[in-house]
Formats: C-alpha cells, sequence, structure tokens
C-alpha cells in the first residue's frame, strides 16, 4: 500500500515473480467512471471507492478460500479503507513509504497512467499511515526492497 507512485505495481509484480505467487494490481477492480475521474484529476471520494474495495475484498476471501498466494498492489490509503482489506492474519500488509517530493519527482517521469500529479495531494491528504504495517522505504531501490520485504516476511532469501 502507498500514494500513487511508490511503487507498488513494480514492487508487487518484483515480489510476486520471486516468489512464484499470482500479482494483481487495484487498479483492475476500478470502475470505468473511476479511472475516468482520476484521468480527469479528480480525486476519488469514499463513495467511488466503496465498491472499488467491495470487489477486492470479495478477491481476497475468494483467493484465501483456494489458498492462493497473492500479492495485491493497493493504495489502501485510510484505515478504514484497510479493515475492509484485511480479512484475516494470513493477510499482510506492507507500506511502501516515500515522502511528497519523491513521489512528486517520480510522477513527473511517469508517462502513460491516469494517476497523474494532479492527484499526489488529495492522496497525501487522504494517508492515515498505518500502524499495523510492514514498512519499508520506497526510495530504495526496487530489488533492494524486495529483498528487505521478503526478509521481514520470512519468506527466504
Amino acid at each position: 500500500m502507498g500514494v500513487e507512485g511508490a511503487g507498488k505495481t513494480t514492487i508487487g509484480s518484483l515480489l510476486a515473480r520471486e516468489l512464484n505467487f499470482e500479482f494483481h494490481d487495484a487498479d483492475a477492480f476500478h470502475s470505468a467512471a473511476n479511472i475516468d475521474k482520476m484521468r480527469r484529476g479528480i480525486p476519488l471520494t469514499d463513495a467511488d471507492r466503496e465498491p472499488w474495495l467491495a470487489a477486492m475484498h470479495d478477491a481476497i476471501e475468494q483467493w484465501l478460500k483456494k489458498s492462493s498466494n497473492v500479492v495485491l498492489a493497493c493504495s489502501a490509503l485510510k484505515n478504514s479503507y484497510r479493515k475492509k482489506l484485511l480479512v484475516s492474519p494470513e493477510v499482510k500488509l506492507v507500506y511502501l513509504k516515500a515522502s511528497y517530493d519523491v513521489i512528486l519527482n517520480r510522477l513527473k517521469l511517469r508517462h502513460g497512467h491516469y494517476a497523474g500529479e494532479r492527484l499526489l495531494q488529495s492522496q497525501f491528504a487522504d494517508l492515515e499511515e498505518p500502524a499495523n504495517a510492514l514498512a519499508v522505504h520506497a526510495s530504495l531501490p526496487p530489488l533492494e526492497i524486495v529483498q528487505e520485504l521478503r526478509s521481514k516476511l520470512g519468506l527466504s532469501v
């Protein structure tokens, strides 16, 4: 979890590949209307996010029922969102933490994603840093972050 540009997709997909887990991106759970809003630089409301969170909640429950090993990249900025996603002690939360300036610089270099610089301020405003997450500095090189996560999660390196 983390704000846009923290590296959730990059780190999540690398971690999943190394562990031979499935990888899913929360962006795939958004409605077309939500994507359109974000593309236009309009922050989503809690009401906009409700169906998105419900769809991910249902997916997580199905993955657990099937004993699937999955890495899900998701912003999950607020505690109330995370409560809907942390459906079992088996679900582990990783927080990719970075400063506003680090993320802003990354977003200036990113092309082709609908969430851009215009949403960053609202993302940091919504961010409620988790107390119960494994926090790693998102400014580290991706492979270093993955190795740190594997070590801290007890997933042999």
